[in-house]
């Protein structure tokens, strides 16, 4: 899982229960998120243009 280089959300609390969520954005074809808790757990593979439309529906949310 080396070749996806995950950063974490923004919108992750800083707290001690480290609630946060990694993104991968850095390979043109694929957008990967994963659970930091588990950085070797499953990955959620996602096309570009579905990452923008759950994006923007979180957005609006």
């Amino acid at each position: 899982m080396s070749e996806f280089e995950f950063t974490k959300s923004t919108y992750s609390s800083g707290d001690a229960h480290g609630e946060c969520v990694e993104v991968a954005r850095n390979i043109p074809t694929t957008i990967a998120v994963r659970d930091s808790k588990e950085p070797n757990g499953p990955l959620l593979r996602l096309t570009p243009t579905t990452w923008s439309a759950f994006t923007a529906h979180v957005g609006a949310v």
